[in-house]
């Protein structure tokens, strides 16, 4: 089956704000292109991007579950289908199943040594063969039940499993760290905290937060071949891939968001459909943007140069989709994210119906 890769470029203006702290407690940063940039790490987008799958409609096939504490999770799905089997009896069961399966099991603890990342089907499969096992866990189907029923997060973002490869799922999308395409300058905001009580002298507490505003160029891309192959099926993996999209464009990490108020909307989003290979545009802005009077409109005329120049390194995109609040020089463009979503959906399907036409 023909590659396909939709890539997914975000312009997006945030204003003052700290949405993600390093070990200090500052936004964090990077130098590209000689200068400080802002930047906002991709575990802090891919985390968000999770917690809104929580809120949509079928969540438990959406969200899985990224913690140390699968034996506990599992001693509740046996005991909920086991009534005769104690707290006791399934914590015990759980741990000897996902040990049998490769993973450490701390004895006081009952948890996992790594985070292990599953989906609630696959611990409702797992406490099915618990039971049906009567004790006897064969390693091998443990790992068949494991890798059974991916949720949708698990996926797009992978499973990592160090102690047993074979339960390793590739992830079917790369998230890059956002970068302002900017220069950026660090600034400080000086803050007391006034006790109530009308008898108490002076501020009660002084202290600085860092903070900066920033026009972040923002970029992911989907391996829709990949994600078919992690759901089962293209149909499903389609719809994940723009399930992603939306919540990958209107989500925002929340840092420091009660003290800012700093949620946006991008001002810019551009998705290109590929055959051949993915491609991040940031090379765009390794000439840092210059401006007295917003960066926004500068940042989109060097982001559409850079597509531009670059495709005469690559295939023909089979569709390049702009919906902006601003100008944009590319002719394809959408009028509402639903509608961009809609048209990349339905371009997929065509590639997709195409290759197998052809096969």
């Amino acid at each position: 089956m023909k590659n396909m890769y939709i890539d997914v470029n975000v312009l997006q203006t945030v204003p003052s704000a700290n949405i993600n702290r390093d070990d200090t407690g500052a936004p964090k940063t990077a130098v590209y292109g000689g200068t400080m940039r802002s930047r906002v790490s991709s575990q802090a987008w891919k985390r968000v991007i999770r917690q809104s799958f929580a809120e949509l409609d079928n969540a438990e096939k959406l969200i899985g579950h990224r913690t140390k504490f699968v034996p506990k999770l599992l001693a509740e799905k046996l005991t909920a289908k086991d009534e005769s089997m104690t707290t006791a009896e399934a914590l015990k069961e759980a741990a000897s199943a996902v040990k049998k399966a490769g993973f450490k099991v701390d004895a006081k603890t009952n948890t996992t040594n790594v985070l292990l990342f599953v989906s609630d089907a696959q611990l409702d499969r797992i406490a099915d063969y618990i039971i049906d096992a009567n004790g006897e866990y064969d390693k091998a189907e443990l790992e068949r039940v494991f890798n059974a029923e991916n949720s949708l997060d698990l996926a797009l973002f992978g499973r990592m499993a160090a102690e047993d490869p074979v339960l390793n799922v590739d992830a079917s999308v790369q998230v890059a760290h956002a970068l302002s395409t900017h220069a950026m300058v660090p600034e400080f905001d000086y803050f007391t905290a006034i006790d109530d009580d009308p008898s108490a002298a002076g501020a009660a507490m002084i202290d600085t937060s860092e903070y900066n505003s920033a026009t972040l160029y923002r970029y992911a891309n989907v391996n829709v071949n990949e994600l078919a192959h992690n759901l089962g099926s293209v149909d499903d993996a389609i719809k994940g891939a723009e399930l992603f999209i939306k919540e990958f464009v209107r989500t925002m990490p929340t840092g420091k968001q009660n003290a800012y108020a700093n949620k946006t909307m991008p001002s810019y989003v551009m998705i290109s459909v590929r055959t051949d290979t993915p491609v991040n545009l940031v090379s765009a802005f390794e000439e840092a943007v210059e401006s007295k009077n917003g960066y926004m409109d500068a940042s989109i005329a060097k982001l559409e140069r850079e597509y531009e120049q670059d495709q005469r390194f690559l295939d023909k995109p089979l569709a390049t989709i702009v919906l902006t609040t601003k100008t944009s020089a590319l002719a394809d463009q959408a009028e509402t994210l639903n509608e961009l979503i809609e048209r990349v959906a339905e371009t997929v399907k065509r590639g997709m119906s195409d290759e197998n036409t052809a096969d």
